[in-house]
């Protein structure tokens, strides 16, 4: 959704390296302080296994979070991509093991199909670590490509 105050966009946020919950704080507030990135609401941090990728991983600290943008979807992607890097992120293994990993989920009602960005985060709807955050700031949020609420998806989701 798009209003006098900018886009209203969702960011998953997630560590399994380090001091994940710090991490994942200090990611946040890096967010309010970039001109026209307006954070406005965190869930809370939620524990889960890792994903794919290598084996024996730490688990993960996952949270999403609610932005208003005056940004456009690529000028949003830089600054997360920029957070990510000044947190320690280096991109070696795919899957694997990071400081800080924070992706768009979802930035209004757009969708984007680029080489550096896709919108709505592709695997968002099949992912409980996405889903159950979201759905505790934002549960009748409306995925453009679903049609359903936050809450609606994560209801529907079979795995644990």
């Amino acid at each position: 959704m798009v209003s006098s105050h900018g886009t209203e966009c969702l960011i998953g946020l997630g560590a399994n390296l380090g001091n994940r919950e710090e991490t994942l704080t200090i990611a946040w507030k890096r967010l309010s302080d970039v001109p026209g990135v307006h954070p406005e609401r965190l869930s809370r941090f939620v524990e889960t296994d890792p994903l794919g990728g290598p084996p024996n991983q730490p688990k993960y600290l996952n949270a999403v979070g609610l932005v208003r943008t005056d940004l456009t979807a690529e000028q949003l992607l830089d600054v997360v991509l920029q957070i990510e890097h000044d947190l320690g992120r280096r991109r070696t293994i795919p899957w694997g093991p990071r400081t800080i990993d924070m992706d768009i989920l979802l930035f209004g009602n757009a969708c984007v199909s680029t080489r550096q960005l896709t919108i709505p985060h592709p695997r968002m709807c099949f992912r409980r670590f996405v889903l159950e955050p979201a759905a505790e700031i934002v549960p009748q949020m409306v995925h453009p490509h679903q049609g359903k609420t936050i809450r609606q998806l994560l209801s529907e989701i079979t795995i644990p």
